[in-house]
């Protein structure tokens, strides 16, 4: 029997495979997802891994980027159809610090400026101001992240912004794309405190106060949270994930799970399709799209031969991201912040009270430390959707930012150099001191725990490399025209009929599914 034929093979069915998957369905593409797991989703996962009844979800949580995203509005229809449903966060983050004080950006804006003006009069302007020039920047910015990179619609986008902003904001936007948090913030505002609540964003994506290029992340999020809010799935973040396979074969697609693949075959020097473990092959008329970390595919699955020495260097280098720890919660009920009651309805509490610790954790950590103070990123899902848990009960999920791949020591000198299967749930404890710091009397909430280390991330998931959640560094050397090495950002590939998406290509990680629907859009141009 022939091996199936379909026009396009996808690898790893995430969410950016699986959007590059439904896009060209859409467009009478014959397309199959080819998936080593046994479901879809990589790392937008919904799971029990507590207790009965408890939704954790795994990795990503926040869904805003997804809702705001090209794919989204194209796909809107259809994919709440097959289901899709958001949870809007009428107050979105907020920050606590050493005085137990916190600040908060809501939905309503008078809410969040009442905040700023308890700390400084002046900077509740300057949020103001900032927010009226998002308003008015934001079309601009949104369109060079959504353009491939390079393109002719990155020109006509950089184009229209000098003939509707003029060069002095253009150069505002690139001296923001450039600028540390600190630098940025520092120009800004006055506030030490509200400079914190921002940069917290940074280290999400892998930038200290001090990274050139971090400014972008901190600016983004405060102000298109203000501006627009934040969103979570409605029952767990897979919400897009079933909506998406639902749509994909609803357009005459396939998803396979199980299905470990072993080879891309070549024919000709062009990618044909794939061979799985189990010997099963299956053929791509026109592409075969890799929706993994570049190391992956050109460290195990393609010819190390029929590729050119230069580029495999320059993905053999390619630098992830420090690694991240999550830790799942089932709660009898949510924390007691002593910040105050109101933070129970926040959708992300953030742990990360001075630039200075945001930078020490960073260096410690980059060091092969364990660092003395982490920074946490709180996540009360139930807060604003309930059917995340049994009634009454909650689930709580902490990122762990940033941590080291191999532990070399520890900053306090009490857990020894170990692998991260030993000292887990040592470093964990720690964690949750710092949390009863902030919120007493959780240990005593606590009905179950489940904790991934950066090992156990990389296991769940073979594109987080070291525990690193982002599948690369986004830092500028490996950013924008660089990602995920230069000569070879608009998703190709040295192999003819190879392409690459995913968290490891432009416009990076995140769920807006930007660099599959790019792609895909290109493809069937």
């Amino acid at each position: 029997m022939g091996a199936e034929t379909t026009d396009a093979i996808v690898i790893g069915a995430g969410h950016n495979g699986l959007a590059a998957a439904v896009e060209l369905a859409s467009r009478g593409w014959k397309v199959r997802v080819i998936e080593a797991k046994s479901s879809a989703g990589g790392a937008v996962s919904t799971q029990e891994l507590t207790l009965p009844g408890f939704k954790h979800d795994v990795c990503a949580m926040n869904l805003s980027s997804f809702a705001g995203s090209a794919f989204y509005q194209r796909h809107k229809e259809a994919l709440e159809r097959h289901g899709l449903a958001f949870v809007p966060a009428q107050h979105c983050f907020a920050s606590v610090f050493r005085d137990h004080s916190y600040l908060g950006v809501s939905t309503d804006l008078e809410t969040t400026l009442q905040r700023i003006r308890a700390v400084s009069e002046n900077d509740a302007k300057a949020w103001q101001a900032m927010l009226d020039d998002f308003q008015h920047k934001a079309p601009h910015l949104f369109a060079v992240l959504g353009s491939p990179m390079p393109s002719t619609a990155l020109v006509k986008s950089v184009w229209r912004s000098w003939r509707e902003l003029g060069k002095e904001g253009v150069a505002e936007l690139l001296q923001l794309l450039l600028a540390t948090p600190r630098d940025f913030l520092d120009r800004h505002f006055e506030n030490d405190s509200l400079k914190a609540m921002m940069a917290a964003w940074g280290l999400h994506v892998d930038f200290t106060p001090d990274t050139a290029g971090g400014a972008l992340f901190p600016y983004l999020e405060s102000m298109a949270n203000q501006a627009f809010g934040m969103v979570i799935g409605k029952g767990g973040a897979d919400t897009i994930i079933k909506a998406m396979v639902g749509l994909l074969q609803e357009l005459g697609g396939e998803v396979l799970v199980n299905a470990p693949v072993q080879h891309i075959a070549q024919t000709r020097g062009r990618a044909s399709g794939v061979v799985l473990s189990d010997g099963r092959r299956f053929n791509a008329t026109k592409a075969v799209i890799a929706n993994l970390n570049p190391k992956l595919v050109f460290g195990r699955l393609v010819d190390i031969q029929a590729v050119p020495a230069s580029y495999q260097q320059k993905v053999d280098v390619f630098r992830p991201g420090l690694g991240t720890m999550m830790i799942h919660l089932a709660l009898d009920s949510l924390p007691d912040w002593k910040a105050g009651a109101e933070l129970q309805y926040f959708s992300y509490v953030h742990i990360a009270p001075d630039l200075a610790m945001m930078s020490k954790v960073y260096a410690e950590a980059a060091a092969g430390l364990l660092p003395a103070e982490p920074v946490l990123v709180v996540g009360q899902g139930t807060a604003l959707d309930p059917s995340r848990a049994p009634d009454g009960k909650h689930t709580l999920w902490v990122q762990v930012r940033v941590l080291p791949a191999e532990i070399r020591g520890d900053s306090l000198g009490v857990i020894g150099p170990a692998e991260w299967s030993q000292v887990k749930a040592a470093y964990a404890e720690r964690v949750l001191d710092v949390l009863e710091q902030y919120a007493p009397g959780l240990r005593s909430q606590i009905l179950a725990s489940h904790i991934m280390s950066p090992t156990d991330l990389e296991q769940f998931n073979a594109n987080l490399i070291g525990g690193d959640n982002l599948s690369g560094s986004h830092h500028l050397d490996q950013n924008f025209f660089l990602r995920p090495v230069a000569g070879y950002s608009k998703y190709k590939t040295p192999i003819k009929g190879l392409y690459l998406c995913g968290a490891s290509t432009w416009p990076g990680a995140g769920t807006g599914a930007g660099s599959g629907y790019m792609l895909a859009t290109t493809l069937a141009a």
